[in-house]
C-alpha cells in the first residue's frame, strides 16, 4: 500500500523526528492534515482536548464558545474523513456531550457507525442535579465495510479474593470459549493514568491498553495508523510495538513523545489540579463530563 501522505501542490509540514515506522509532525493538526493525501490512513484515533478548561499550555484555550468548538472539531473531522482508506475506521474519544454530535456528524459525512464504546471512569466525581457521570465515550465508525476486524477476547473474569468465577454463565461455564469472553462495547478494564510515576506529561495521558485494543480490533500490522492529537504519544508508542506505520501531530511540547519514542522516561511536574489536570480552576470546580 501506497503511503505517500503530502500533496506536492502545496508547502509541506515537515517532521520534527522519524522512526522506521513513523513521523511526527510539531504545529496544528489543521495544518498537517490538509497536505495528506486522500485515503491513505486505515485508523485515525482521536483524543481531542474536551473543552473542559483542562490546562494544556498557552498553545490552546480549553475554554471554547460552544458553537467555536462545534465548528473546529467538524474542521478536523472532516478532514479525517478525507483521509480515511476504503474500509478504515474512525475512533473517537471525548465526552458524552460532545461524541453525540460528533457521531451524527460523522454519519452526515457518509461514514458508517459500529459502536458507542462506553469506557468507564475510575473514581469519577459526583455532579449536583445530574445522574452520576461513569463513561467518556469512544464512538467506532468505519469508512463503508471494515477492511479489518478482530475481536479481542478477555480473561474470564474472577473473584480477587477466593479464585472463584464472579458469574455463574447460567451453568454453561463448562461451555465458554478457553481463550476467553468476546469483547463487548463496555471497557471496564482500562486503566487511569494518574500516578508521576507512569505519566509522561502533566495534562490527561490515555492508557497503552486502550491503544492496544484499538489497533487490534481495526487494523492488521503494516497499516497506516494516525493520531491528530499526540499529546503523551500513546498512540505513537503502541503502533511501533505493534508494527503499524503511524503519523503524528502535536502542537504543543513533543519532546516527551520524542523520549518515550527512545524508551526514555519523562520527569512529570503534576499541575496540581489533580494528575489528569482537572479539578478546581479559577475557583470553580471542572465542568460536567
Amino acid at each position: 500500500m501506497s503511503l505517500t501522505l503530502v500533496s506536492e501542490s502545496v508547502a509541506k509540514m515537515q517532521p520534527v523526528h522519524t522512526t522506521s515506522l513513523g513521523s511526527l509532525f510539531q504545529g496544528d493538526c489543521l495544518d498537517l492534515m490538509p497536505q495528506m493525501d486522500d485515503s491513505t490512513v486505515d485508523l485515525i484515533f482521536a483524543d481531542p482536548p474536551f473543552n473542559l478548561g483542562k490546562l494544556y499550555g498557552a498553545h490552546f484555550s480549553d475554554e471554547m464558545a460552544e458553537e467555536e468548538y462545534v465548528r473546529w472539531s467538524r474542521n478536523w473531522i472532516r478532514e479525517g474523513a478525507r483521509l480515511l482508506s476504503p474500509g478504515g475506521a474512525f475512533f473517537l474519544y471525548n465526552i458524552p456531550r460532545w461524541n453525540i454530535l460528533n457521531g451524527a456528524y460523522l454519519t452526515e459525512l457518509g461514514l458508517v457507525f459500529r459502536h458507542w464504546i462506553a469506557i468507564d471512569i475510575k473514581f469519577g466525581l459526583p455532579i449536583q442535579g445530574r445522574l452520576y457521570p461513569s463513561h467518556y465515550s469512544l464512538l467506532y465508525f468505519t469508512n463503508g465495510k471494515p477492511r479489518a476486524f478482530t475481536r479481542p477476547r478477555l480473561p474470564i473474569p474472577v473473584c480477587r479474593h477466593c479464585g472463584g468465577d464472579i458469574k455463574d454463565y447460567g451453568g454453561h461455564r463448562n461451555k465458554l470459549n478457553p481463550e476467553g469472553l468476546n469483547l463487548t462495547d463496555v471497557w471496564t478494564d482500562i486503566p487511569p493514568v494518574r500516578h508521576r510515576r507512569t505519566k509522561n506529561r502533566g495534562a490527561n495521558e490515555l492508557s497503552e491498553k486502550m491503544l492496544e485494543r484499538v489497533i487490534t480490533i481495526a487494523t492488521e500490522p503494516g497499516d497506516h495508523v494516525f493520531d491528530p492529537f499526540g499529546g503523551s504519544g500513546t498512540t505513537y508508542v503502541v503502533a511501533e510495538q505493534m508494527h503499524r506505520h503511524w503519523t503524528g501531530v502535536e502542537l504543543g511540547d513533543v519532546e516527551p513523545i520524542i523520549n518515550r519514542l527512545h524508551g526514555h522516561r519523562n520527569v512529570v511536574a503534576l499541575p496540581g489540579l489533580g494528575d489528569a489536570a482537572k479539578g478546581i480552576r479559577h475557583g470553580k470546580a471542572a465542568p460536567a463530563t
